[in-house]
């Protein structure tokens, strides 16, 4: 058992619990460490000659804690000498080793970027959830979010990130990329995610957004052509799925003179009420993780961070929903 320090000892004497500690301790109870660990140690350095290699789980917790406070490399580093709480989540004490400096997060990261690791952990995460039962198959709700990229070209290259593309939605202007989702319809857990520039129109992607079990899809109205796509149309299984699309406002009109009920109305108010469950991940990635803009150049390192992203939310949603035992007990 570790031994208390006086700094433990009166931290533990503190008469409330900051937001950021009640977070960390929600992640810490609910993420499967030694799971995720095995993950990556195929990958992971081993070297029995030189210097021991920091442990995978120590560098898993930093690089978790920069994703969902979205720090620089030497930022994270900083923010972990000055935080208790954060140096609580590392399990580092001072005495015994130091936090790894910002040279070894950034080469972890750019491993866990070429083997794809955040793909893993996010089916990791819906592999676990819907063994416990917390997924709810047969519907699925498709959307999209426009993620701005930097677009200054004063940078080493002098151009824009090539990967990114600008668009136009409403009367405004955007550069980035677009990340589209699958959530589950019944429960709002997301099950699939896909990234692209983001010129590509969100009902591009909608084939690769649908479960093979699903025979309901919900969306908003850049979907209302998913049905003509020719990899939907043409295919025998997504031919025979219903998408139950929100029309456009323009197309609901009717006279003010009208005392009745409106139908038209009252059937897209209720696609929208189910449509609503895609909102909430996106909010908790954009506000409360912070990831509103891109901070790799290149898609595939930002879907990388996207999948860890995404798996974040919906552990988060999972704690807040009083399912965490139910969530540790499955073996994934």
């Amino acid at each position: 058992m570790k031994q208390l320090t006086m700094a433990d000892i009166e931290y533990s004497n503190r008469k409330k619990k900051t937001k950021r500690e009640e977070f960390l301790d929600a992640m810490e109870e609910i993420i499967p460490w030694s799971q995720w660990v095995e993950l990556i140690r195929p990958y992971y350095f081993n070297n029995t000659r030189g210097r021991k290699p920091i442990g995978i789980e120590t560098m898993l917790r930093m690089y978790l804690m920069q994703t969902w406070f979205n720090l620089s490399d030497e930022g994270i580093e900083d923010s972990i000498y000055d935080s208790y709480a954060m140096r609580t989540f590392m399990h580092i004490d001072f005495s015994e080793q130091q936090v790894p400096d910002a040279t070894t997060l950034l080469n972890f990261r750019h491993m866990l970027e070429k083997h794809k690791i955040g793909e893993m952990i996010f089916a990791d995460v819906n592999r676990r959830l819907d063994e416990a039962g917390l997924l709810m198959h047969g519907g699925t709700i498709v959307d999209a979010t426009i993620v701005a990229a930097p677009k200054s070209t004063k940078n080493q290259n002098g151009k824009r990130d090539p990967e990114m593309h600008q668009t136009k939605k409403g009367n405004e202007w955007y550069f980035g990329m677009k990340v589209h989702a699958g959530v589950d319809a019944g429960t709002g857990y997301v099950h699939t995610i896909t990234g692209t520039a983001a010129n590509v129109h969100d009902v591009a992607e909608t084939a690769n957004l649908i479960r093979e079990d699903d025979h309901v899809v919900y969306g908003d109205s850049g979907y209302l052509g998913a049905p003509e796509r020719p990899e939907i149309k043409d295919n025998d299984k997504l031919s025979k799925i219903e998408f139950r699309v929100n029309r456009r406002p323009s197309s609901l009109k009717m006279s003010d003179k009208f005392k009745g009920i409106n139908w038209d109305k009252q059937m897209e108010h209720d696609k929208s009420s189910v449509r609503s469950k895609v909102e909430h991940p996106f909010l908790i990635v954009k506000k409360q993780l912070g990831y509103a803009k891109v901070v790799y150049r290149g898609l595939a390192k930002n879907m990388n961070r996207f999948n860890v992203l995404f798996a974040s939310a919906n552990l988060i949603m999972c704690s807040r929903a009083g399912r965490t035992k139910e969530f540790k007990c499955c073996t994934g």
